[in-house]
C-alpha cells in the first residue's frame, strides 16, 4: 500500500472554554476578601459597570440580566461547568481577538488573570524589612572594618527563619577567606545584638545566651539547657536531680524559668510571613429552631450596567465610530458578564452550604464528633452539578457556625467503619483523640497505643500509627513532650 498526502475534511464536536467563562470560574473560586478586592478592581477598570446606591440589601441581579441566564429546571441552578446563556443580542458580536494573549496583575473580566501566587511588580521592586536587615541595621552603628563587616554580611545571609546558623565556621573560613580569630570575633558580635539567642547553632545555645544576657549564665537554669536540654524535653525530673544533685523543687522552678521567660527560636518574631486574615463568606445561623444560611455580603455593593453607555447604544449608533462602538460593546458586555456572575456566584454557594447542612445536620447540632463522611459526589449529585464546580466551591472559603468557623472543605471527610454501627469521618475521629488528650493525667499523659485501645472500646479500630499520624496532623506532641510534673 502506497503512501500518500491527502486531505480530507472532518467535522467534531468538543468542548471549549471561552475567555469569559474561564473568567467566571476563577471568580468562583475567590473568597470574601478576594473577591471584594476583584469587584472594586473591575469597577475601577471597566466604565460600563457601576454600583447602584439605590439599593442597600444583597446582591440583586437587574430585570435586564435575569432572562439570560439559563434554567433547564425549576430550582435548578446553572452549573459553571455547562454553557452559559447567551448575551442581549442588541451589545453585537465580540471580537473574540481582543481577549486572546492578555495578561495582566488585575483582576478584570477583558483580561486573562495569572494565578493567584504571582508576583506582582512591586515584589521585584521591593522588600518587607525582616530579621536580615534588622541585624544589619544594628551593625551598622558598629566599628567593623570592610573584612569583618564581609563576615558579619555571610553569617547573617546563612541563618534560618528560626535564627539559627546553618553553617559551621570551617565553612565560614573558607567562603569569605578569613581566619578563624576574626570569624569567632564577629560571631560573638552578632550573637550579642538584639534579639537575645540570635545566631545560636542549636536551641541549647539559644536558651543558653538568652541566659548569660540576663546575668543568669551560672544559674541552674543554664546548666539545665546547656547540659541537660534532652532530659528537660521528656521532663526526666529524677534523672535532672542525680546529674544536677539539686532537689525537686529547685529543678521545677528553674523548668519554669526557662518555659516562661525564654523563646526557642529568636529569629521567628521577625519572619516576614503576611497574616491571613479569615472573612466568612457564609453564616448558619439558627432561628427559632430552624438553621438559615446567610452569604456575607457586608460592604458588597450592588453592581449594575451603566445607563449612559447604554443609552450611547441605543440612541447613538449612528453617530459613533467603528471603534467606539466596538470598545462600548466590549465594556458592556464584560459589565454584564461580571454581574452575571457574581450573581451565580453567590447562589452557587448558597445552594453547595444548603447541601452541607442537610448532610452534617448533626455536626451544626451537637458539635464536630458527630461529622458524618461525605464526598465531593454526594453534594454533587444532589445539588445536580460537577464535581470541580463543587470543589471550587468550597476551596478557601470559611462558614461561621454555631460550632464556629470552619472551611467548607472541612466536611469532606473519608469514612472510617465500624462493625455494626455507622461509619465515622476521620476529622470526627481527630475531635475525639483531640479530647482525650485535653482529659488526660497530665503526669502519665495517654500513649498511642492507649489511645487507640480506648477508641476500640467504643468500636473504633484505628491501628496506633494511625492514631500517630492523626496527632501528628493535629501538631500534638508525643507521650514523652507532654509529660508534666504534678
Amino acid at each position: 500500500m502506497a503512501l500518500e498526502l491527502r486531505q480530507q475534511l472532518k467535522l467534531a464536536q468538543k468542548l471549549v472554554m471561552t475567555p469569559q467563562l474561564r473568567q467566571a470560574i476563577k471568580l468562583l473560586q475567590l473568597n470574601r476578601l478576594e473577591l471584594a478586592g476583584a469587584l472594586q478592581a473591575e469597577l475601577e477598570q471597566n466604565p460600563a459597570l457601576e454600583e447602584d446606591f439605590s439599593q442597600n440589601d444583597t446582591i440583586e441581579l437587574p430585570p435586564e440580566l435575569k432572562a439570560s441566564i439559563e434554567v433547564t429546571e425549576p430550582g435548578k441552578e446553572s452549573d459553571f461547568t455547562e454553557k452559559l446563556g447567551a448575551t442581549t443580542e442588541s451589545l453585537g458580536e465580540v471580537n473574540w481577538e481582543d481577549y486572546s494573549n492578555n495578561f495582566d496583575s488585575n483582576f478584570s473580566f477583558a483580561k486573562e488573570t495569572p494565578p493567584a501566587d504571582a508576583p506582582s511588580q512591586f515584589d521585584f521592586i521591593s522588600e518587607k524589612p525582616g530579621l536580615s536587615a534588622y541585624l544589619q541595621w544594628q551593625l551598622a552603628h558598629s566599628e567593623l572594618d570592610e573584612a569583618e563587616m564581609d563576615v558579619a554580611i555571610f553569617i547573617i545571609g546563612n541563618l534560618n527563619r528560626y535564627g539559627f546558623l546553618e553553617v559551621e565556621i570551617e565553612d565560614i573560613i573558607e567562603a569569605v577567606g578569613s581566619y578563624t580569630d576574626e570569624v569567632e570575633y564577629v560571631l560573638e558580635l552578632i550573637q550579642d545584638l538584639d534579639p537575645p539567642g540570635i545566631a545560636a547553632r542549636d536551641v541549647s545555645e539559644s536558651l543558653y545566651l538568652q541566659l548569660e544576657r540576663m546575668g543568669k549564665g551560672d544559674s541552674l537554669a543554664a546548666i539545665i539547657v546547656r547540659d541537660y536540654l534532652h532530659l528537660l524535653e521528656v521532663r526526666n525530673y529524677k534523672e535532672l536531680m542525680k546529674a544536677t544533685c539539686k532537689k525537686r523543687n529547685d529543678i521545677i522552678r528553674a523548668i519554669d524559668f526557662i518555659t516562661s521567660e525564654l523563646t526557642p527560636y529568636p529569629g521567628l518574631p521577625y519572619t516576614k510571613e503576611d497574616t491571613n486574615y479569615i472573612v466568612p463568606d457564609v453564616y448558619v445561623v439558627k432561628v427559632d429552631g430552624e438553621y438559615e444560611i446567610r452569604l456575607n455580603d457586608d460592604d458588597m455593593p450592588n453592581l449594575k450596567l451603566s445607563e449612559e453607555y447604554l443609552a450611547m447604544l441605543e440612541n447613538g449608533a449612528k453617530k459613533l465610530g467603528k471603534g467606539q462602538r466596538s470598545y462600548i460593546v466590549d465594556k458592556v458586555k464584560n459589565a454584564e458578564w461580571f454581574i452575571k456572575s457574581l450573581y451565580q456566584r453567590q447562589r452557587t454557594i448558597y445552594r453547595v452550604m444548603e447541601s452541607i447542612l442537610k448532610f452534617q445536620h448533626d455536626f451544626f447540632e451537637r458539635g464536630p464528633q458527630y461529622l458524618k463522611p461525605l464526598i465531593l459526589r454526594d453534594v454533587a449529585e444532589d445539588i445536580e452539578m460537577h464535581e470541580s464546580t463543587i470543589s471550587r466551591v468550597t476551596s478557601n472559603k470559611y462558614t461561621h457556625t454555631p460550632q464556629g468557623i470552619y472551611e467548607l472543605k472541612y466536611f469532606f471527610s473519608t469514612a472510617i467503619p465500624r462493625e455494626g454501627r455507622e461509619a465515622l469521618a476521620a476529622e470526627s475521629i481527630k475531635t475525639r483523640i483531640r479530647k482525650m488528650i485535653q482529659e488526660e493525667d497530665k503526669a502519665k499523659p495517654l500513649s498511642d497505643n492507649a489511645i487507640a485501645e480506648k477508641l476500640a472500646d467504643n468500636n473504633i479500630q484505628l491501628a496506633r500509627r494511625t492514631v500517630a499520624k492523626y496527632r501528628e496532623q493535629m501538631k500534638i506532641l508525643p507521650v514523652k513532650h507532654r509529660r508534666q510534673s504534678r
